[in-house]
């Protein structure tokens, strides 16, 4: 027994959490570096599963059900049906939408250099992070799940966080929800959407 660490018996899930930090570090990089299929490699099945419903609004939803979207959901349908043609999203599945609006840079990646994980926190195959900040706590907690023996993030987990930032941002704004979202397509894609999407 003398050859295992003592750093072991303190933390025995030491090398599990550090497979988690791994994986947010590698995601994070292949987000900045706009590599959707690396990224696609680090995210779990309700993450798929999220884009796989997303992708079923982006095709089907009329403009009233758009209109009762929650904030992200509602940019995501608009991103998606300004950014790609009526094509590629009809070939589309969960899996390559994710990696479509990674490739396009449509991740979010702005935020990633500023971001890092706090203390992680392992109960069986399921872990929870803080999300840091420039070193700061903030609200959101970012999931993990261990699927097929291999640790995963949860991209759903930091959703409702994320939902809730951009409802400020539109209250301080002053101007009307879709007017800002508008603006934010615009300043994304650099192009001026139109009201067909």
């Amino acid at each position: 027994m003398k050859w295992l660490s003592s750093a072991v018996f303190q933390d025995p899930q030491r090398a599990e959490k550090e497979k988690i930090r791994n994986l947010f570090e590698q995601y994070n990089a292949a987000l900045l570096q706009d590599e959707g299929e690396v990224a696609a490699e680090y995210i779990d099945s309700r993450t798929l599963k999220y884009y796989s419903e997303a992708l079923q609004k982006v095709i089907h939803a009329d403009r009233a059900t758009v209109e009762s979207m929650g904030f992200l959901d509602k940019m995501m349908v608009l991103l998606i049906r300004h950014r790609a043609s009526r094509e590629e999203i009809l070939s589309f599945d969960g899996r390559s939408l994710f990696i479509y609006a990674v490739d396009k840079g449509m991740a979010g990646k702005n935020s990633i250099p500023n971001n890092s994980l706090g203390r992680i926190k392992i109960v069986g195959d399921f872990a929870r992070a803080r999300a840091l900040s420039r070193g700061r706590w903030t609200p959101i907690f970012y999931h993990f799940y261990k699927e097929d023996g291999t640790w995963k993030i949860d991209l759903t987990s930091v959703l409702a966080g994320g939902g809730l930032a951009f409802k400020k941002a539109v209250e301080k704004s002053g101007i009307e929800e879709n007017e800002f979202l508008f603006m934010i397509l615009e300043m994304i894609t650099g192009q001026k959407p139109g009201p067909e999407i």
